[in-house]
């Protein structure tokens, strides 16, 4: 029904696809996998999204990418409405399996995504998971990230504790971590909340 409203079922699977993923940066071939729609479809959908305002774009080592424009007037509720993980299709990962996901890690207290997902190298890493985990379960949710983006995941895991510890003495590596452009997909307890 809401792809009728919108008029293109590509362009909701595109809203679903930025709203979920805020910070996340997408080039088109990339999307057409992710969405499993046509390239051309795809194109035009997001050449109408720009237009609108709803997407930004830049180009980065000769290849464009397109992202959410957290700035855009209406992205409060837009985000309420298709960010929330209901997709209409299984192609595009909704919350409810990450959050499946990152369940079966352990006992998650923080998981971020940045790096090559944010298009932000400061960190150093692509992928940043705080808590008390299982390292079987950890490797082979990386293993499946590798598969699903066909790259290789620079990750880090730290216990609570030790995060708590290099958060206070201001830890360089956590600093650019956390200062750098994000995905935060747990935040257990806010303390990312003031970062």
């Amino acid at each position: 029904m809401i792809e009728q409203l919108l008029g293109s079922k590509t362009r909701l699977k595109l809203l679903q696809l930025f709203l979920s993923n805020p910070n996340r940066s997408y080039y088109v071939r990339e999307i057409t996998r992710k969405i499993g729609e046509q390239i051309n479809s795809v194109r035009r959908e997001l050449s109408n999204l720009l237009n609108i305002g709803i997407i930004v774009s830049e180009t980065t080592n000769n290849r464009l990418y397109y992202e959410v424009n957290q700035k855009y007037e209406f992205y409060d509720p837009l985000k309420t409405i298709f960010g929330s993980g209901n997709q209409t299709t299984s192609k595009v990962t909704t919350k409810s399996d990450r959050r499946d996901d990152i369940k079966a890690l352990g006992n998650v207290d923080i998981l971020i995504y940045t790096g090559q997902f944010t298009r932000d190298e400061t960190a150093g890493i692509d992928l940043f998971i705080v808590g008390n985990t299982n390292a079987h379960a950890v490797q082979k949710f990386v293993s499946e990230l590798e598969a699903k983006e066909g790259k290789e995941i620079r990750y880090t895991v730290m216990d609570l504790e030790d995060f708590k510890y290099r958060l206070q003495v201001k830890d360089r590596f956590v600093t650019n971590v956390l200062s750098a452009k994000k995905q935060t997909l747990v935040d257990s307890h806010g303390m990312l909340e003031s970062e």
